[in-house]
């Protein structure tokens, strides 16, 4: 997850054990106890951005995946 205070220029990926360089977000909820308001964050490099998705899809969260360099360039 993104904490307070991350650096997005050095962000990793959030896959358990995975050091490289995150390129995607994926922003989810579980419905059962989040608020239609509230989601978390994944960070994803190319090589976990498809698990991460898909371990969320498969658990019917609802979720949206966008290039982390849109959020870099926004900041």
């Amino acid at each position: 997850m993104i904490g307070l205070g991350t650096d997005l220029d050095s962000a990793t990926c959030s896959r358990a054990g995975c050091r490289l360089d995150a390129l995607w977000r994926v922003d989810w909820r579980n419905p059962r106890i989040h608020t239609g308001e509230r989601f978390k964050t994944w960070l994803a490099c190319d090589l976990h951005v498809d698990y991460l998705r898909d371990f969320l899809a498969a658990r019917d969260f609802p979720l949206t995946v966008s290039a982390l360099s849109a959020e870099k360039d926004q900041a």
